[in-house]
């Protein structure tokens, strides 16, 4: 975002009530009965890239994870959704 008084582009953060309360409007205008939350929508983001191929380790990487044991949880979730993780061996 540009600085108004001198076209410096800036970045600037969003507090947590404000994203949480934008999620909570949003799915409330979409009309959803289900619970939804930004941990949700990072949730979601993580196990569709894992589904799409993407590898663990910059997964971990994109969620900020220290722990690659906190990454795979996302791998056991795939796996119950029925998206699941495809070996590239399962191509042949």
């Amino acid at each position: 975002m540009r600085d108004h008084r001198n076209s410096i582009v800036r970045r600037h953060h969003v507090l947590d009530v404000t994203f949480q309360k934008a999620i909570r409007e949003a799915v409330e205008k979409a009309g959803f009965d289900k619970r939804v939350s930004p941990h949700t929508l990072r949730h979601s983001f993580a196990t569709h890239l894992l589904a799409s191929g993407t590898g663990i380790r910059d997964v971990q990487d994109l969620l900020g994870h220290a722990n690659i044991s906190t990454t795979e949880i996302y791998l056991h979730t795939a796996k119950h959704t029925g998206i699941g993780v495809r070996s590239p061996f399962d191509t042949l």
